[in-house]
């Protein structure tokens, strides 16, 4: 089928274009910079803030992947909110008969950060055009150039001893992203997945303290967490901030996520989408591998 990915040069988009590709469908990529895409299938100009540029690049397209956020904005919820808001509104005049989105983890029941309700928002409104939507929720990514996999790596290789907050003591369900992928990927096939939610995670429930000291162990470092219980989001983020690549506002905005705990409670999805997903370990071990391979890429 032709499907339309969003977000095709990102961390995730730029993985499912050539995956489905390899599948057998006809692939739009859609991009502000179509002139400068180098991916899997067509490039297609779009911008989800732009209904006209939508609808065109969505012609003829049964299902489209809907993959963009905008973290970094310090209005991040209300710009997502009009974006979903203009997307579903595109699908549907465009007659695409399914939207794919990949969302976040997390217990409705919980008082969930700022960033997890812009998540659970962009559903609904990605809903109200009436194109059926299929929700695929995940907690952290563990995959090379994924924020938050970058600020576990970074942390590990840049901190022999570095003090923690309380969020190090957070349970979170982490999935390799070649396993998001194939959840992604899986779903177009599956026809019991059209209008669902679905949670997806690795087959392990760790503590973020739990994941430092494992990747630590992998790239055989020496890891000291020492707990300062008192730490608060907003020094927590100026913190990441000097020893990580990831920039304030983005680590604000993941930091007080980390208080929610992420883990899978419904796992129907694998009956529908049946594979079994990678360990931490292999999940890191792929993640430093693709990094080593993207630097000598580079250096060539």
């Amino acid at each position: 089928m032709r499907v339309l990915v969003t977000g095709a040069s990102g961390f995730v988009g730029g993985r499912l274009a050539p995956a489905l590709v390899e599948a057998g469908h006809e692939v739009r990529a859609m991009t502000r910079r179509p002139e400068r895409y180098t991916g899997a299938g067509t490039p297609v100009p779009g911008d989800v803030h732009d209904g006209a540029s939508l609808v065109a690049a969505m012609e003829g397209c049964t299902a489209a992947y809907y993959l963009v956020h905008s973290l970094g904005d310090a209005e991040f919820a209300e710009r997502d909110a009009e974006a979903a808001r203009t997307f579903a509104k595109a699908a549907a005049e465009a007659g695409v008969e399914r939207i794919v989105y990949l969302g976040g983890l997390g217990d409705d029941a919980d008082d969930l950060s700022e960033h997890l309700r812009s998540r659970r928002e962009v559903e609904r409104l990605l809903g109200e055009g009436g194109v059926p939507v299929t929700v695929l929720r995940a907690g952290i990514v563990v995959g090379h150039g994924g924020i938050s996999w970058e600020l576990t790596r970074q942390l590990v290789e840049h901190l022999p001893a570095m003090i923690t907050p309380r969020w190090v003591r957070t349970r979170t369900q982490p999935i390799a992203v070649a396993d998001v992928i194939r959840y992604l990927v899986g779903v177009l096939d599956a026809p019991g997945t059209t209008g669902r939610t679905f949670e997806i995670g690795g087959p392990e429930v760790l503590e973020y303290a739990e994941m430092l000291r494992r990747v630590a162990a992998i790239e055989g470092r020496t890891l000291w967490l020492v707990p300062v219980p008192l730490l608060s989001p907003r020094l927590s983020s100026r913190w990441l901030s000097l020893v990580t690549d990831v920039d304030v506002r983005t680590g604000r905005n993941l930091i007080d996520s980390m208080s929610n705990e992420v883990v899978v409670r419904d796992d129907s999805i694998r009956a529908l989408v049946p594979f079994e997903p990678l360990d931490y370990d292999e999940a890191v071990l792929a993640a430093l591998g693709d990094r080593a391979r993207s630097l000598r890429e580079k250096r060539s």
